[in-house]
Parts: structure tokens; sequence; C-alpha cells
């Protein structure tokens, strides 16, 4: 079900970035797993799964961070890092899938309105293991453009990496959209003058609630209904 805060013009944009974790794919098995590599590497008690996602959604650093309690001992945390990112660089598609629905749904927004509309992925996760996801599963010619959390100086919700890819993009900001499964993504797009949807499958859907989109869906098959219904929309409240 459609959730409306406010109404997108669908008809006028050019441009849709995607989050990658919890938004195109379902990547949770695999970043626990690693997640409990790294901590029984360390002699540290492994996390139930649930807990970890919680964690999930700022960037490599800050889950291992999360995932040891914040300790205070930078070597150790590098340490740990560099651990976490060797065991997720060899397990990161043991389980990894695409959402059921998302692959159609990129397909039929690449033949929407003769292939006006440009598609990006910007995600927290390290760029090159994004990619390779991506490859991997088949969703890389979608995308023009793949950007990850170490990409650029900052990461989301700071808005540099949208400005770059609206800047390589050619659109405007009120032409453009940042589609996620969390706050961050909303914050994102809030920041950077763009549209924001929200999805309720992912991995943070419920940080959506303390940072509401400007529209909420709850199905990959929504997000079609949203995009290429055409000037009328389906805002139905």
């Amino acid at each position: 079900m459609l959730r409306i805060h406010r109404r997108i013009p669908a008809e006028d944009l050019r441009l849709l970035i995607f989050d990658l974790d919890g938004t195109l794919i379902d990547s949770r098995v695999d970043l626990c797993n690693s997640v409990n590599a790294m901590l029984r590497n360390f002699r540290r008690p492994e996390l139930p799964c649930e807990m970890i996602a919680t964690y999930i959604g700022d960037g490599a650093p800050m889950l291992v961070r999360r995932a040891l309690g914040d300790p205070d001992d930078q070597e150790f945390l590098n340490a740990a890092l560099q651990y976490f990112l060797a065991w997720y660089r060899e397990h990161k598609l043991d389980h990894t899938q695409v959402y059921e629905g998302i692959r159609e749904i990129l397909e039929d927004i690449r033949r929407a309105r003769n292939g006006q509309i440009k598609m990006a992925v910007l995600s927290n996760k390290p760029v090159n293991p994004s990619r390779a996801i991506l490859e991997a599963l088949g969703l890389s010619p979608f995308f023009f453009q793949v950007y990850g959390g170490n990409s650029f100086p900052t990461k989301k919700p700071d808005p540099l990496g949208a400005q770059e890819l609206l800047r390589e993009a050619g659109s405007a900001s009120r032409q453009a959209a940042m589609i996620g499964d969390s706050a961050n993504d909303v914050l994102t797009a809030r920041n950077a003058g763009m549209w924001s949807i929200g999805l309720n499958w992912g991995l943070s859907p419920e940080s959506l609630q303390r940072v509401p989109p400007d529209v909420l869906i709850d199905r990959p098959d929504e997000l079609g209904e949203l995009l290429l219904a055409g000037p009328e929309g389906p805002w139905t409240e």
C-alpha cells in the first residue's frame, strides 16, 4: 500500500538513485555471517542477525564498531575492519540475492519513456564489493553509475554522492528521487533537494517511521505503479 506524504511528480523524473543493501538486494545473511566471523576471530561473542541488521547502513567501519561495542582502541578497530572486509569479500555472494520483483521493475523503468530515466546506485557499502555484487547478480546493465561509501570523502546522508550523480546525469534535483530502506536515504534526498521513496521491506524500515519519506511503499510492484503511472499517478490516499 502506498503511503503518501508528498505527491512526487513521477512524470518529471529523469534520475533514480537506488540504495543497495535492503533495497535492491537481500544481503542480510552474508553481512551477519561476516560480522560473526570477525567476532569469533577476536574471541568476542557472536550476535544475533536481528541485532546486526540494525547496525547496517552507515558503512563497514561503523558496522564493525557497533558490533564490537564501540571500543576506543583504533588499532584494534582497524584490524577488525580489515578482517571483516576480507571475509566479506570472499563470502558476499553466499546467500545474497535480488529481491523478488526488483529485476522486473528495473526493466520496466529502463523501457519507460524511451529510456529518458537514468538509474544509479549510491550505497554506503564499499564501492568494489557493491559493483562486484551488482555484476554477479546481473543488475549492472541497469545503472549508468555505481558509487559506494568510500567513493567520496563523506557518506550518506551527506549529499555529496547524490550531487555528483545529479551532475553526471544532467538532472535537476527536483527531477530526481532517492530510493531506499533507511532514514539515511531519506535524509540524503532531503539534503540534496530530491524526492524520497522509502521501502518497507529492507534492513532498516523502522527508521522510516522516524524520518518519513515522501512516499512509503510495501512491495516492489508498487514502485512500478508509482513511477510509471503517468501524470495522474496512483495517488489514492
